[in-house]
């Protein structure tokens, strides 16, 4: 053993005072709404599993209602702080650009009376805010992007809301923070296209509980005897929910659930969900396609325990949840081979993955999984086998926990090597 093995495993069992910021998607918040959905989930499991280990985690996200508290417990050894930033009310995520310069002097002045060891921000406009903050405090910071601006402007072009400031930031952020959190192999490419070098990211990736997402428990009552395909997720149209409607069409012996998007009655007034009923009566569907609006989380694995398949077929996916959480279910996958979808989803192990945009490709991979039961059934065994292996939570927050010691060491190790300044005594003459 070196002399610097005991000190590195002292360390290791030290516990930290850990912020996380997460301006927009707070870890108390509903899912199914347009700015709701896997960071909220990722922020408030990473804080959660943090505070399991050891460490004291709070957690700044953007005050959007005045009936907010100051302050409010999620679980023991987690606080959710909500920051006077913007209006006391819900605002578009793309148009909370200008308040972020509020949200970080209010950070760096709550963090000179209650300095955290590290922060981890997460989203680029957390990172911007984050950015000013621990560089006022001399705070050592890493940042998760959960998205990138340049991916999401190559696939939307016009459509895209992003400020215009967003991928230069979301670059000075890069180059700027102690070390870069990416969920997937793809974003190091990415990174790599705007100048942030690989060697400055660690690759950890987003987790799921497989003690809620099971293949045992209660299932989702099916809407018919016909084979059952389930697409989950946000009502926009990024996730593809319109092309597998496209794909049903050449598979006439099956039905979909679409879930996601706004519950209850404010689901007959979505543009998404009258645009993909109109498709859905287009192709002569409309009685095969059951649009559910958001569910709960108990009732996602139920939905995903029932279905024969679950398709994830996203234009991009940064990193997509919702095929880890069928995997889980012990449910095959049918997904593009987009982003995080290339990492999570083993092709023809745990499921199988077709080009984007292609609905003969996606109808083509159902069919062959429902002409071959026992495929699917392997492929389901599989895909729980590699949760329980790569993406239980106790793992990610443990590689998470590395990339924080890391940056932790080096920051100790520069501050080391800086000369000390010797005083200096006059001469005597």
């Amino acid at each position: 053993m070196t002399a610097q093995q005991p000190a590195r495993t002292a360390r290791k069992k030290e516990q930290l005072r850990i912020a996380l910021v997460s301006e927009h998607a707070s870890p108390l918040a509903a899912l199914g709404g347009a700015d709701a959905g896997g960071q909220n989930v990722h922020v408030a499991r990473l804080a959660a599993t943090l505070a399991e280990q050891g460490h004291r985690v709070t957690v700044y996200t953007r005050r959007d209602s005045p009936e907010l508290p100051e302050r409010l417990p999620l679980r023991h050894g987690v606080d959710v702080h909500h920051v006077p930033a913007g209006p006391a009310r819900p605002v578009p995520k793309d148009e909370l650009l200008p308040c972020m310069g509020l949200f970080g002097t209010f950070l760096s002045t709550q963090w000179a009376a209650e300095r955290p060891d590290l922060v981890h921000s997460h989203f680029w406009m957390s990172g911007l805010a984050t950015l000013q903050a621990a560089q006022d405090r001399a705070l050592p910071f890493v940042h998760t992007y959960h998205a990138l601006g340049t991916v999401k402007k190559r696939h939307q072009g016009a459509a895209d809301t992003s400020p215009g400031e967003r991928i230069p930031c979301e670059t000075a952020i890069g180059t700027s923070c102690d070390r870069i959190i990416a969920t997937c192999r793809d974003e190091v490419t990415e990174l790599a296209a705007m100048r942030v070098a690989a060697d400055h990211v660690s690759v950890v990736p987003c987790g799921v509980d497989p003690e809620v997402f099971t293949p045992t428990g209660p299932r989702w009552q099916r809407p018919g005897h016909r084979p059952l395909l389930a697409h989950i997720g946000r009502l926009v149209p990024r996730k593809g929910a319109a092309l597998s409607i496209e794909a049903l069409s050449r598979i006439p012996e099956a039905e979909l659930v679409v879930a996601g998007g706004p519950a209850g009655a404010e689901l007959e007034c979505d543009p998404e969900a009258a645009r993909l009923r109109r498709l859905a009566h287009e192709l002569g569907v409309a009685d095969r396609v059951h649009l559910t609006g958001g569910l709960s989380r108990d009732e996602v694995p139920r939905l995903m325990r029932a279905a024969d398949a679950v398709l994830c077929p996203a234009d991009y996916e940064p990193f997509g949840i919702v095929p880890l959480e069928a995997m889980s279910c012990g449910t095959p996958v049918v997904a593009t081979a987009v982003g995080g979808q290339c990492d999570t989803v083993s092709h023809r192990s745990t499921g199988l993955l077709v080009p984007p945009r292609d609905p003969e490709a996606l109808a083509d991979a159902v069919r062959t999984l429902l002409a071959m039961p026992a495929r699917g059934r392997a492929y389901g065994a599989a895909g729980r086998r590699r949760v329980l292996s790569r993406y239980s939570w106790a793992r990610v927050v443990a590689q998470t926990e590395d990339v924080y010691r890391r940056v932790l060491e080096a920051r100790a190790a520069r501050a080391a090597a800086q000369p000390t300044a010797v005083p200096v005594t006059p001469a005597v003459h």
